[in-house]
């Protein structure tokens, strides 16, 4: 895939399950915004989708995916409505050891990266909606930028909130999370 248009540099991170011992990799070009995670979301046809659906939630991640397949991806991607369905499962975040919560969302596509986000409203748009539909906290990474209406999206702060990057630039940021990541 060297020539691959649209090809992404990132790093992949992997954020262990409470469940059934899984771990869940996700790709990432914004590997300093790592402390604004509190959400994981896969596509509905991941893998461990079924495997970390609890009990209580089979039925409703059933009809979610029964749904979805209807939909191509090109219509996925198109549709600008926010869904998603809760799988009553847990990771860990790899550097703070928080719960993150374990949802399946038809934004996230099984063809791109891993087929699973790791989810920051603060900066990735399509996370800020999702998170505003649900009700779910938007962590801010963003030194004196205000995320309560959109993400910020470009590359232009300083981190704050994340530990070992705290007060870097974006970039700077990114290189020092890489590293640590790679470790």
């Amino acid at each position: 895939q060297r020539n691959w248009i649209g090809k992404s540099e990132g790093v992949s991170l992997f954020f262990k399950t409470e469940k059934n011992d899984c771990e869940i990799e996700v790709f990432t070009t914004r590997p300093d915004t790592v402390f604004g995670v509190n959400f994981l979301v896969l596509s509905p046809e991941h893998d461990l989708v079924r495997a970390l659906t609890v009990d209580n939630k089979k039925d409703e991640v059933e009809a979610y995916i029964s749904s979805v397949k209807l939909k191509s991806e090109r219509d996925r991607q198109a549709d600008k409505s926010v869904s998603g369905v809760f799988t009553g499962s847990y990771a860990v975040h790899p550097f703070t050891g928080d719960k993150v919560a374990i949802w399946v969302g038809e934004y996230v596509l099984a063809s791109y990266g891993t087929g699973a986000v790791m989810a920051v409203p603060c900066g990735d748009q399509r996370d800020w909606d999702f998170a505003n539909h649900f009700d779910i906290e938007i962590l801010n990474v963003f030194k004196e930028i205000d995320v309560s209406e959109k993400a910020h999206t470009n590359k232009e702060a300083s981190i704050i909130n994340s530990e070992f990057l705290n007060g870097l630039s974006v970039k700077k940021a990114i290189h020092l999370a890489i590293c640590k990541i790679e470790e």
